[in-house]
């Protein structure tokens, strides 16, 4: 098991343009990827063919702390949809992901940002 103390974002649809005219998602898109190659490295792990990802989503700021506590371990069900989670971890944490063959996964509001990896090795 491995834990990633990050806002986990999901990757987005891009463009040719995006090479050139910088959109706010592609440019946040970037520098998740930057610190969770990072963290990776730091870590010395990779990715394996069957894993179990909980992505934990942190709650807004601008909820109440009654709000709050009644939200925490609660199913997250707002974008970004949880494909698009999966798909920037992996285009992250892995040079091809055709050997992927089992992903368990889920998406939860936690009072942190937080990736948690559980492989099977």
């Amino acid at each position: 098991m491995v834990e990633f103390l990050i806002d986990p974002i999901g990757k987005p649809r891009m463009t040719r343009r995006d090479k050139w005219a910088h959109r706010k998602c592609v440019d946040e898109y970037f520098t998740f990827k930057d610190k969770l190659v990072l963290l990776a490295k730091k870590a010395k792990f990779t990715l394996p063919d069957k894993f179990r990802v909980e992505f934990l989503i942190r709650m807004p700021n601008s909820w109440s702390e009654k709000k709050k506590k009644l939200m925490i371990g609660k199913p997250h069900q707002q974008k970004s949809d949880l494909d698009n989670l999966v798909k920037a971890l992996m285009d992250c944490l892995r040079k091809s992901d055709e050997g992927v063959y089992h992903i368990e996964m889920s998406k939860t509001w936690w009072d942190i940002g937080k990736i948690i990896i559980y492989g099977d090795k």
